[in-house]
Order: C-alpha cells, then sequence, then structure tokens
C-alpha cells in the first residue's frame, strides 16, 4: 500500500453468483485515498462504483455476492481479511458510510438522537447520557439547527436534507479516519444539494478524515473532490485530479461522459450522448470492456483488456 496513504486497495473483485452466470461487478479496482482527501467515484448506473464501497465496507450480501479477490487497507489493515465481529468494531469507528436512502437506512419508530448514539454506545465505553450529548455534538457538526429539539424528532419528521444529515452525522459521531458518501444528493431539489455538497467541503476542511463520494453526477465531483475515479464496467478507466479530467478527459469514456454534460454555452445544440449501452457482466465483450462503444476501437482494443497504466500524473486504462 502507498505510506501516506489512508485507504489502498488492490485488485478488488466482487462478483454476484446467479442463476444467469456469475455477474462481475467489481473486477480488479484499485486506488488510494489521502489523510483529508476526497477521491469521486464516478460513472453510469451498474458500473460498480456503490459496490465498490460495500465491498470495502464489508457489506456484501452474501449470497449471492462474494469478494472473491483483493485487498483494503485501512491505515495498513486489510479489512477484506477481518473477521465479522473485528470488522463490526472498525465499521463507524474506523471507516463510516453515508447511504443514499435515508429513509431506508434510518429507523421510523426511534428517534434520531437515540439512532446516533446507539451507533456511538457501540464504539466508546460511554454512558446513555454522555452518549445523547456526543449525537448532539455530530448534528451540531453537520450544521442541524437547533440540535438538542431535533434529536428528539423521527425521521418522518425531518426533510429529505435533514435526514441526510442526519446520516452523515451517525457516520461521523466515532470520529472514523475515512467517511463514503454514497450517492449523497440524490433526490433532493437543487437548493438542499448545493447545502449539503457544502456541509461535505466543510466537513472535509475541518476534519482530518478521507473522504469517498459516489456519485453517477460530475458536477457533485467537481464541486466536493481533489480526484476523481471514473468507473466502467466493474473497472476504473481513469484516475486524474478534478482540473485535469475537466479540461483534458483521456479516455474515450469519459470524453463520452464529458460531452454529455448539460452547459450553458451549448444553447439549443442537442446533448451528445455516448452510443449503445452498458455491457452485460455476466458475458462482457473481450478486451476493453468499452470498445463496442468507443469511436477509435482498433483489433487490439478487442483481443485484450488494457492495463491501467500511469501517463503523466492520472492513470489510464486505454492502449492509445
Amino acid at each position: 500500500m502507498s505510506e501516506d496513504a489512508v485507504l489502498s486497495v488492490r485488485d478488488l473483485k466482487t462478483y454476484f453468483f446467479t442463476r444467469k452466470g456469475v455477474v462481475k461487478a467489481v473486477d480488479g479496482v484499485s486506488f488510494d485515498l489521502h489523510k483529508k482527501e476526497a477521491l469521486g467515484i464516478v460513472g453510469e448506473s451498474g458500473s460498480g462504483k456503490s459496490v465498490t464501497c460495500f465491498s470495502i465496507m464489508r457489506l456484501v450480501p452474501d449470497p449471492p455476492g462474494k469478494i472473491v479477490a483483493g485487498e483494503a487497507f485501512l491505515k495498513g489493515q486489510d479489512l477484506l481479511k477481518l473477521s465479522a465481529s473485528e470488522m463490526r468494531k472498525i465499521r463507524g469507528s474506523g471507516i463510516s458510510m453515508s447511504f443514499q436512502d435515508p429513509m431506508t437506512y434510518l429507523n421510523p419508530v426511534m428517534r434520531v438522537g437515540d439512532q446516533i448514539a446507539e451507533a456511538i454506545l457501540l464504539h466508546n465505553d460511554v454512558d446513555k447520557k454522555k452518549a445523547w450529548d456526543m449525537a448532539v455534538n455530530a448534528m451540531k457538526l453537520t450544521e442541524i439547527n437547533n440540535p438538542e429539539k431535533r434529536a428528539h424528532d423521527y425521521p418522518h419528521q425531518l426533510s429529505g436534507g435533514m435526514r441526510q444529515r442526519i446520516l452523515i452525522s451517525m457516520a461521523l459521531a466515532c470520529d472514523p479516519d475515512v467517511l463514503i458518501a454514497d450517492e449523497p444528493t440524490t433526490a433532493l431539489d437543487v437548493i438542499v444539494q448545493k447545502e449539503i455538497l457544502n456541509l461535505l467541503k466543510s466537513l472535509r476542511n475541518e476534519l482530518f478524515t478521507g473522504m469517498i463520494i459516489v456519485s453517477h453526477d460530475l458536477g457533485v465531483v467537481a464541486e466536493v473532490c481533489d480526484r476523481v475515479a471514473v468507473m466502467y464496467a466493474g473497472n476504473i478507466v481513469e484516475i486524474a485530479t478534478v482540473k485535469e479530467l475537466f479540461e483534458d478527459a483521456l479516455h474515450p469514456y469519459t470524453i463520452g461522459l464529458m460531452e454529455s454534460i448539460p452547459r450553458a454555452d451549448h444553447g439549443k445544440q442537442r446533448l451528445l450522448t455516448i452510443p449503445g449501452t452498458v455491457p452485460d457482466l455476466i458475458n462482457p465483450p473481450s478486451g476493453c470492456k468499452f470498445h463496442p462503444r468507443c469511436p477509435y476501437v482498433t483489433a487490439e482494443c478487442r483481443a485484450q483488456l488494457p492495463p491501467l497504466e500511469k501517463v503523466g500524473d492520472r492513470k489510464v486504462r486505454c492502449i492509445h
């Protein structure tokens, strides 16, 4: 692993064993996350973004899913080799995840303060009163107005943006080294999205937490992240700084994503799209998985999957 990385993922492979065949949802993913860095993971639906993060958190349902290979070092400790009980101790305190659908992950019949306190009690030797106070402080951290009062509310009494803040409060309550935010702005209106993004930016500056922001929205990662990993069909195809990616994308898939972003100067021009569809991960194409949709495809592209190679300060998976 990289010496200055808080999280190092190496050759991660997560497959789902179904009646139709083996779905290679994550197929050899490697990246580093550094202290106080925000790394964005982007790609179309089904590209493997969320499964990558669920694998690191050891939350992939088994069966049908299984982590078949790879390493995920958190401060030198391989999370994929820990027992279930050892991982429970690290999940929440060492590495935490904020999920994209608060109403799925919040208990509708528990006060939100109790839900945050419950996470604190799991990882800290404190009494219930102290855990409650720590929960209120975690809510203050995410800029929830009047947290002492809001802690007594139930999830249905809160807005969508407020529930998202509660999930982030819960994830940060035990001061983790890494925070994963899975689609933190999905289903929120534009103003609330902006508030959540500003919150994530301020948290990254205030805390020593490394962040992974999972999103299909390039605007979100441009707003918050330092670097971006672009995923396609279970592979990372490009990793670069936000500036490099937006000014000079190199992989044909990344270029296609950039050209499909609505811009004010497009006028009445139709948005460009990437032709074709995402491949079937049970029977993926030979060679480069993007070659059926790539305008630069050659025979060599069809023959072998190119490695993720260093090109200047970035990495790109393309023989061209």
